[in-house]
């Protein structure tokens, strides 16, 4: 009944317009940093995490076969990142935000990342201790019908917003490919709410589409949540209809 009255549609990016089957498409070490022990140190972080990146990341170093260093006070930080300590020392994967927000000085070579959020790929930044070790690109194919639904949607009067907690850069890149006007970038969980808020308060009826844990206050909060059958179990249970 109330998805019939719906005039927005809010859609996330990993894992809904996209595959959510990401791969490691590059490795960009600092200068006397090995490619393979920046993927080793980056895998054996997220041995405790069920995040799609994470799945990317463990699949990349199995390919090459690395041995990975046992972890422990293993923490998750929701659309920053992650950390653990290996080998007695604090190893952090995540965003620019979150390693600058525990002290990491970063060199102004990562900008050379840019260029890989133009294609697309979400890139993520480790560090040990306070030292920048470089950073992985991980690429999630769009799926191949994705343009294609979101045209005939439009076409039946929808307004179409893109929701990520990705970078700005890739971000645009994903959307542009996709046909979508308006992308809201570096979404933590909090902002996807506040954009289900601020299109209420335009009297607007919006349904959410997305599959994450940062997905499920905005799914809750929109008059129809709609989770991907191939996300997280409490997009699932947050959201009135799982596809």
């Amino acid at each position: 009944e109330l998805m019939e009255q719906v005039d927005v549609l809010l859609v996330d990016k990993t894992g809904t317009l996209t595959e959510g089957k990401p791969a490691v498409t590059a490795l960009a070490p600092v200068d006397g940093v090995e490619e393979e022990e920046l993927l080793r140190l980056a895998a054996s972080l997220e041995q405790g995490s069920e995040h799609p990146l994470a799945q990317a990341i463990l699949e990349a170093a199995d390919e090459r076969g690395l041995p990975l260093h046992a972890s422990e006070d293993f923490e998750s930080k929701t659309g920053r990142g992650v950390g653990a300590t290996i080998q007695g020392q604090r190893v952090i994967l995540g965003n620019r935000t979150f390693l600058e927000e525990e002290g990491v000085d970063l060199p102004a070579s990562i900008e050379v990342m840019e260029k890989l959020r133009d294609e697309g790929a979400t890139v993520i930044l480790l560090a040990r201790g306070q030292e920048y070790l470089g950073a992985l690109g991980v690429r999630d194919p769009i799926r191949d019908n994705a343009k294609q639904v979101l045209a005939d949607l439009r076409d039946q009067g929808l307004r179409i917003l893109m929701l990520t907690g990705d970078h700005e850069r890739t971000a645009q890149a994903v959307g542009a490919e996709l046909g979508i006007e308006e992308v809201v970038a570096g979404a933590l969980p909090e902002d996807k709410v506040q954009c289900v808020e601020r299109l209420h308060s335009e009297g607007r009826r919006v349904a959410m589409v997305g599959d994450g844990i940062n997905d499920a206050p905005a799914l809750a909060k929109a008059e129809v949540g709609i989770a991907m059958g191939s996300g997280t179990d409490v997009a699932m249970e947050t959201a009135g209809v799982t596809l």
